[in-house]
């Protein structure tokens, strides 16, 4: 008994009954198709194909009535990647899939984009052409990125210790003898040469099963498909080493005269080694997402609701649209809204890059995370959770970092061919060093090939830009310049003048007293009178007046009669002399 497949997607151009009977009569046309129904007001199309049938027809079939299926982007966390050959393999199998119109994988931030046709293509398909790629997609209820990455750098870094606490024995033993004479020979009275070999076995073990095991799991399956990656590469030159001295080990007389050497320590330092470098990326991925963490930090995690005349603290996440939210002197502003009630200044420098603060009242635009400052206000909420305009900042930064450079696309190109040129070029420096090299050839023929199968890794040309990317833009953030694409960063190079139309930018970012022109005035006596009546003022000009008196020293008078007239000043009386400021 066979199932149908259920489709619904929507359709772009319907505007009358005649363009829905045309498109319902191009998908009854689909072989095998039922239950076709297209809905105007929805502009929605649905029917059943047989199955194993295309949904991808059902999309050309509407293309060639005269309409279109709109595209939508589908976000997958994938896991397993570890070089450039990864990410061509996966981006290969996500667009084999039918409706799928552009893939974009990005190795440092380990997150594919794929832009396909809405309802045409589901999320399960997709996950299965990346597991058919040999690699996993995190589901959505799995940890967060940055919580996923925390968890990555810190299994990493106990498999570095641990790896390396092994391994450090083994280069010892092995090594040791050719620093010091006398501790080789120290070494055979105690243990012998068959001692030895059997503790560095045991202590190589235990590093290639234990931290080194990743390699194996990922590369092998990878080679035997004819897919090989940096997993492969490694595993090869490790298990090379590893297999040829257990031999030695072992069955030393299975080898020709002369060649049984143990290469125990090259084994270990290759798997030591390349976990400290992925331990290292992953603390760099770690770093430059906290950028986008410590955006959204900005936000505070509690407001003040009014309830019943009262005040009520609820978490940020509870806010809905109307709520209102009282915002007391040197709080952050909750969220996005409206001013209801109250008036202050408020520091919008994280939005606008103008460092002095904006004057807020009935009336007035908020934005959430902005710094309130002596006064108090009310708002009342307009836009919550991902509508706000820091949710909107932050997923910009994201894609920024998430984005694919015209030159990472070469790069991809190229490294998708550089791991198996790189294994045809270690056989062919074994066969070489294996035929025209010297006694014990075998051994130095080994040595070799491992040698050109892990130093030509393409490991840093797959990360090298998509974490200068990452870097730059987290960099960026942190000092307050947000990039919207990721190839802006490509074409800075081409720069030649920069323009800049911003206050705080090239200024210090706020207001400072630098002279008083004061004709037949006492400087002192001016600044006096001034600071007096602006002490009563919240203004940002206000506080540069007090902040400059104090700085020299005065002493400022008591102020009375003190008046604020919006847009224009203050007026007060200093020692009954009536003092006016605007």
């Amino acid at each position: 008994m066979t199932t149908d497949l259920p489709i619904s997607f929507p359709v772009q151009g319907l505007s009358c009954a005649s363009c829905v009977g045309r498109v319902e009569r191009a998908l009854q046309a689909l072989p095998g198709a039922s239950r076709v129904s297209v809905n105007l007001a929805s502009g929605r199309a649905s029917l059943h194909l047989p199955a194993g049938a295309s949904p991808a027809a059902a999309a050309e079939a509407v293309a060639a009535a005269g309409y279109d299926v709109p595209e939508t982007e589908t976000v997958l966390a994938v896991e397993g990647m570890s070089c450039a050959s990864c990410v061509g393999r996966v981006e290969r199998g996500l667009a084999a899939v039918p409706g799928v119109r552009g893939v974009g994988v990005n190795l440092a931030t380990g997150r594919a984009h794929v832009r396909h046709l809405d309802g045409i293509v589901e999320r399960a398909s997709l996950e299965q052409a990346v597991g058919q790629a040999g690699y996993t997609v995190a589901s959505a209820e799995d940890a967060a990125p940055a919580d996923r990455r925390a968890a990555e750098a810190r299994i990493l870094r106990r498999d570095v210790i641990a790896a390396a606490v092994l391994a450090l024995p083994i280069v010892v033993l092995d090594m040791g003898g050719h620093l010091v004479p006398s501790f080789h020979h120290a070494l055979t009275g105690w243990i012998g040469e068959t001692g030895n070999a059997v503790i560095q076995a045991v202590l190589a073990t235990l590093v290639l099963a234990g931290p080194g095991r990743r390699f194996f799991a990922r590369g092998v399956p990878g080679l035997l498909r004819g897919h090989p990656d940096m997993n492969a590469l490694v595993a090869l030159g490790s298990g090379a080493a590893y297999l040829y001295s257990l031999v030695s080990t072992v069955a030393p007389g299975i080898l020709p005269a002369g060649s049984a050497h143990l290469y125990f320590e090259a084994s270990t330092l290759i798997v030591t080694l390349i976990l400290l470098g992925r331990f290292m990326e992953a603390r760099a991925k770690g770093r430059t997402g906290a950028a986008i963490a410590r955006l959204m930090d900005l936000a505070p995690k509690t407001a003040r609701v009014i309830r019943a005349g009262a005040e009520v603290e609820v978490p940020l996440a509870a806010l809905r649209v109307g709520d209102v939210v009282r915002v007391r002197p040197g709080e952050r502003v909750a969220a996005d809204g409206t001013v209801v009630a109250g008036a202050s200044y408020v520091d919008e420098s994280m939005v606008t890059g103008e460092p002095v603060p904006v004057r807020k009242e009935p009336g007035g635009a908020t934005v959430g995370g902005t710094v309130n400052g002596q006064g108090s206000f009310d708002l009342r909420v307009g836009s919550v959770g991902a509508d706000t305009v820091l949710a909107q900042i932050a997923r910009m930064v994201e894609a920024a970092q998430g984005a694919k450079l015209p030159i990472q696309a070469l790069l991809d190109r190229v490294t998708g061919w550089f791991v198996p040129a790189v294994m045809a070029l270690s056989l062919a420096t074994f066969l070489a060093w294996l035929a025209l090299g010297p006694e014990p050839a075998l051994g130095n023929a080994l040595v070799h090939a491992i040698a050109v199968l892990i130093i030509a890794c393409p490991c840093a040309m797959g990360l090298a830009t998509p974490t200068s990317i990452m870097v730059g833009t987290g960099r960026a953030a942190r000092g307050g310049v947000l990039f919207r694409d990721g190839s802006a960063l490509q074409r800075l190079r081409e720069i030649r003048v920069v323009a800049l139309d911003k206050t705080g930018t090239l200024t210090e970012g706020r207001p400072r007293l630098t002279d008083i022109i004061g004709p037949g005035r006492d400087e002192a006596d001016l600044l006096t009178l001034a600071a007096a009546v602006e002490t009563r003022s919240e203004h940002p000009l206000a506080t540069a007046l007090v902040a400059a008196a104090r700085e020299r020293g005065l002493t400022l008078p008591a102020s009375d009669a003190f008046e604020a007239l919006a847009g224009h000043g203050v007026s007060g009386r200093v020692a009954g002399r009536a003092v006016a400021l605007g």
